[in-house]
């Protein structure tokens, strides 16, 4: 007879485990299906680890450049080895954290390969053979991957991904980086405060397209400043890889083909989510364009019974969001099967922070200036710079800002955007504001500490409407 669930979750990433925490939590019989390790891309192999070699980029930043805090420091160098194995030693304990939250839940956990072979069940291939399993709700939570290049597909050794890009066997020489978004610039970032000559070529007009105009702009100059070398508006043709490199075809803007050499290549071009083989087709659900699964603000599909989120889904593909999918879909789920006391709320994407993790920071929610505008409104716009805050300087941190955005007829904020040292931090006081349907008389009325680095989002709110007091 096959094991029965209420729930069952494929996949166990951040928001397939905490989709499977939710419902355990609401008396929900849970299960999750995980073909290689519990905690995901996210925590094995992404947000997590990641993170712990940018820590560790950040150190070695800060020992090079003692002499501005009055230190000295020398004969500094960089284990790679080392860094790396700081990085998995991190990801590992987390691993094991996820392993007891699903057995402090009483989440069974089955270890394998899933695919729905029928309303209601989830066939499952892995280490006890094949078994089928049975759950009035099935979650897909089954995560993306990184996308390849058509003519070049990454094969670890010169031409990389971003998993590869985490345990290199030595550092490059000289390194490409394909595209500008948060995982290309911050492996850039990484790679070049570890010493390696660093390019980024990125076909949109200006890296981290997605941000702020004025976030790209200034990011570009530090960067360029930090020695990476930023091609914007550039293509990246022909790949050709040898036991010694790789040569690209590049086509700067406005220039015409050149070959550059490098010795090796990170693919940081998009995702694809993984959604073949898992039984999709079969029952009829439904993708959208991008071939992502089609779902409502609660993470229905259109089937009956059949849930999805996560990277899987529409973006943004955040861990965060996510996380939070995974528990709209959970209490979703109980109030179908009769718990009155749960209230889900469909997911609001323009709530939902973004964070880049290079030097410096980057954060951001909510519309753009320009996207603002572009969607109609009236705006009232401030920006209040690093070097104006006390706490800053003193850190050594001048270097940044703060923007804010505001509807110039109600005072809703519209989106706040920020770059410099510890933003990814400060974020949330804005996304919280967002989520409260702030204005600007609220955050101006708020008492910032001092000396912090948030008082910039205070002089930022006033700088909107002409009232910053330290600029």
């Amino acid at each position: 007879m096959a094991d029965t669930y209420d729930v069952i979750v494929l996949g166990s990433g951040p928001g397939g485990y905490v989709a499977a925490i939710r419902a355990s939590q609401l008396g929900l019989k849970t299960a999750i299906v995980e073909r290689e390790l519990l905690g995901g891309i996210c925590l094995n192999w992404g947000c997590i680890p990641t993170k712990a070699l940018l820590r560790s980029a950040e150190v070695l930043h800060h020992m090079k450049h003692a002499k501005n805090y009055g230190l000295a420091a020398d004969n500094i160098t960089a284990d790679i080895e080392a860094v790396v194995q700081r990085s998995r030693g991190v990801a590992k304990q987390l691993n094991q954290g996820v392993t007891h939250l699903m057995k402090k839940n009483k989440i069974t956990v089955h270890m394998g390969t899933g695919k729905l072979v029928a309303p209601g069940k989830l066939e499952v291939t892995g280490e006890k053979g094949t078994e089928t399993l049975e759950a009035k709700h099935i979650i897909i939570a089954t995560g993306a991957r990184a996308r390849d290049l058509p003519k070049a597909k990454a094969d670890g050794n010169r031409i990389w991904t971003y998993r590869h890009a985490m345990t290199p066997k030595e550092l490059p020489s000289k390194l490409l980086v394909l595209g500008s978004g948060a995982i290309g610039i911050e492996f850039a970032s990484f790679y070049n405060d570890m010493g390696v000559d660093v390019t980024v070529v990125e076909m949109m007009d200006r890296v981290v397209p997605v941000e702020d105009a004025d976030v790209s702009a200034f990011l570009e100059k530090a960067l360029t400043k930090q020695g990476i070398k930023i091609l914007t508006g550039a293509k990246a043709g022909d790949i050709t890889t040898s036991d010694n490199g790789v040569s690209v075809k590049i086509t700067p803007k406005g220039k015409p083909e050149e070959t550059q050499e490098f010795s090796h290549v990170i693919v940081a071009i998009g995702i694809v989510p993984n959604v073949e083989n898992i039984g999709l087709e079969e029952l009829g659900i439904e993708p959208d364009k991008r071939f992502h699964v089609k779902v409502d603000g609660y993470g229905r599909t259109n089937v009956a019974g059949v849930w999805a989120i996560g990277d899987c889904v529409e973006g943004p593909w955040l861990a965060h969001k996510a996380s939070h999918e995974g528990v709209t879909t959970a209490e979703s789920i109980a109030k179908e099967l009769g718990n009155k006391d749960v209230h889900p709320h469909p997911l609001d994407r323009r709530n939902i922070p973004g964070c880049t993790y290079c030097h410096p920071q980057i954060a951001s929610v909510g519309l753009t200036e320009a996207k603002a505008r572009e969607e109609g409104y009236e705006v009232k716009a401030g920006t209040f710079p690093f070097i104006g805050n006390g706490k800053a300087i003193a850190l050594g941190e001048p270097e940044g800002f703060v923007k804010t955005v505001f509807d110039a007829k109600t005072g809703e904020l519209l989106g706040a955007h920020m770059i410099g040292a510890e933003v990814t931090e400060m974020i949330q006081g804005y996304v919280v504001g967002k989520t409260l349907e702030t204005t600007e008389a609220e955050l101006m009325n708020t008492v910032f500490p001092h000396p912090t680095i948030s008082e910039t989002m205070h002089e930022s709110v006033l700088s909107a409407y002409g009232r910053a007091l330290h600029m």
